[in-house]
């Protein structure tokens, strides 16, 4: 498994692929100053290593077992474990609508988060009819795997259930609420 500093050097050599991890996947390796304050509750450091478009943030947390694993930590305040290190979060992030997973999983429901998950790839395929190739493109860039869906929505449920008490992000002022969100869908229309 590649080292999380060796995946983003392949990232920061490849233009054309950290432009996809940007457009495509939310990604963004310059968007680095996000969260410059966070830490982890223990007090352990976060490490900022990316960023998406609405003010969230991706860190490595502090090595253990020789892996770094990756925390992300909304503009809204919510946030927790994503994956075990950098390679496992990119594969989730390439692979799957992970945050909006997330905000629809009725508070953490693995069958909520696996029909969200579903409804959501019908949606990005709509909106994105390249994705597809896209994720081969990047996994194949780094060295990563394109898993089924359903295989992703397991890994990232099994992480962000971890989230408490280890790998919830504080700032000076609050701490972070876990990951899952309590919705079972929009609000407003459902999944159409």
């Amino acid at each position: 498994m590649a080292s999380s500093d060796h995946l983003l050097d392949l990232i920061r050599s490849m233009p054309d692929i950290h432009e996809l991890l940007r457009t495509s996947f939310e990604f963004d390796i310059e968007r680095k100053g996000c969260g410059d304050d966070l830490r982890l509750a223990s007090g352990e450091p976060l490490e900022p290593i990316a960023g998406d478009f609405t003010g969230g943030a991706y860190f490595l947390c502090a090595e253990k077992g020789g892996r770094r694993a990756v925390v992300f930590a909304s503009s809204e305040g919510a946030g927790g474990l994503i994956a075990d290190d950098l390679a496992g979060a990119l594969e989730i992030i390439i692979g799957l609508a992970w945050q909006d997973c997330l905000g629809f999983s009725g508070g953490g429901d693995l069958e909520v988060m696996q029909n969200s998950a579903q409804h959501l790839e019908t949606r990005l395929n709509r909106t994105n009819p390249e994705i597809a190739e896209e994720r081969a493109r990047v996994a194949a860039a780094l060295s990563l795997r394109v898993l089924p869906i359903p295989d992703l929505v397991i890994r990232l449920h099994t992480a962000a259930s971890r989230t408490e008490p280890e790998y919830l992000a504080t700032d000076d002022r609050d701490l972070f609420d876990p990951p899952f969100g309590e919705y079972w869908e929009p609000r407003h229309g459902g999944w159409r």
